[in-house]
């Protein structure tokens, strides 16, 4: 069984940063892909950064926000910079992954880590 674990989530002040962790547990054969997602009023991409180095972020946070991934370690970062009220939200880390070799991936997530940005 795939476990995914979040971390990292508090309250800031606007202006402030965060820093997410997220680290995969069980029986992974490969990581394709890890990404930030969040959930405020609906569902909303963050960061996705791939197995061969590929980073893409929504714009909203482009410039702001890094993520960066180990996939050896299974564990993937999102160094959130700047954050502003908008960025509030509850953030989950999800993985497309393979538990067998030669199998297609599917995805997983995790529980979500709450993140508060206000004065």
């Amino acid at each position: 069984q795939v476990r995914l674990s979040e971390s990292g989530g508090d309250w800031v002040p606007p202006g402030g940063s965060l820093s997410l962790s997220c680290t995969a547990s069980g029986k992974i054969a490969s990581i394709a892909s890890m990404s930030w997602y969040r959930r405020g009023p609906g569902r909303e991409f963050v960061a996705t950064v791939t197995s061969t180095g590929i980073t893409k972020y929504a714009e909203s946070v482009e410039g702001r926000f890094f993520i960066s991934g180990n996939f050896a370690e299974r564990t993937v970062t999102l160094q959130m910079n700047n954050l502003m009220p908008e960025d509030t939200g509850r953030y989950y880390c999800g993985m497309s992954l393979r538990t067998r070799a030669f199998t297609p991936a599917d995805n997983h997530w995790g529980q979500g880590t709450q993140v508060t940005v206000s004065s």
